[in-house]
């Protein structure tokens, strides 16, 4: 079984989204019999700096060879997005390009954050809505119903967020999407759709390791802090305890008493409560597991349907 990943992750991320996903297909493939063989792949339009380059260059391959070639799976991952529209962002042709190609060349393609965003649009036309501020924390989610997707997670699970945009449920129903989750509160967490390559789009990041989002969030305060984005960001909902949200609230009213870069030093706290226990761990283990059996299994349907191909008898 070979597993395609393109990671679109900003430089600051790309490693760490490497380590992530590297751990979930390990411990998923020991949950259903073949360890998949992993291709990295990298769009050249993702905008980085001189090391991100630099790294992409030795450790991945460009996507355009994958446009030529054949996986079993594929993962996109998200991207942070740097234009109002998607169809403004540097990349967005190739995506495109990747994204007809995965359909007709995929047991099975996995879309995540902005990728989902970016497929539905592309596919159907469903137009991502902005949140009226960024969704980031840790949230109930509900089975929406049956699904082999679903075998083996409880009715309840978390999963962290980290997006400021959003996609429609009636819209995705009407245009044929099965939603696999929702938020307990309210709002779609994964979905999917035959292309005829079963598609699975998650707007949720259960890959995430411990301090992801706590990583996000000290980002975001140092780019308030360097006046690189107007309004100070929200705390990450259900992640820190009591200790580290009122050292992160003491942290804010400083900040916003006076908007100076050298606070940026607080940011490190030296409390290992900082990094909460990783509660989503387990049901995205099992999650990619079977995801991982959906491919096998499809693709030992494919093998055997060859061997039963009558053979051409040769004079």
């Amino acid at each position: 079984m070979i597993v395609g990943l393109v990671n679109n992750m900003p430089d600051g991320a790309l490693r760490a989204t490497e380590r992530q996903f590297t751990e979930l297909l390990e411990l998923a493939s020991a949950r259903c019999a073949e360890r998949p063989t992993v291709r990295w792949f990298a769009i050249p339009e993702v905008p980085r700096g001189p090391v991100g380059l630099a790294h992409v260059h030795q450790h991945y391959e460009d996507v355009n060879r994958l446009l030529t070639d054949r996986v079993d799976g594929l993962i996109v991952t998200g991207a942070e997005p740097r234009a109002a529209s998607l169809e403004d962002e540097p990349y967005w042709p190739t995506l495109v390009k990747l994204i007809d190609w995965a359909a007709a060349n995929t047991l099975s393609s996995l879309w995540s954050c902005l990728a989902a965003h970016a497929a539905v649009y592309h596919l159907n036309g469903i137009v991502r809505r902005q949140l009226p501020e960024k969704l980031s924390g840790v949230f109930p989610c509900e089975q929406a119903g049956a699904d082999p997707l679903l075998a083996g997670l409880p009715p309840r699970w978390g999963v962290p967020h980290s997006r400021l945009n959003d996609l429609p449920e009636d819209a995705l129903a009407t245009a044929g999407y099965r939603v696999l989750s929702r938020l307990a509160d309210g709002g779609v967490d994964m979905f999917s759709k035959r292309q005829p390559s079963l598609f699975v789009f998650m707007q949720g990041h259960p890959e995430y390791e411990c301090g992801t989002l706590l990583r996000e969030y000290q980002r975001d305060i140092a780019r308030y802090l360097h006046g690189e984005r107007s309004s100070y960001p929200s705390m990450p909902r259900n992640y820190f305890d009591e200790t580290m949200i009122a050292k992160f609230e003491d942290l804010q009213e400083r900040v916003l008493e006076r908007r100076d870069p050298t606070l940026i030093s607080a940011l490190q706290p030296n409390d290992a409560r900082a990094e909460p226990p990783r509660s989503w761990h387990e049901p995205a283990v099992q999650l990619y597991a079977n995801w991982l059996s959906y491919i096998r299994s499809r693709r030992l349907e494919a093998m055997a349907g060859r061997s039963r191909e009558p053979k051409t008898l040769v004079s």
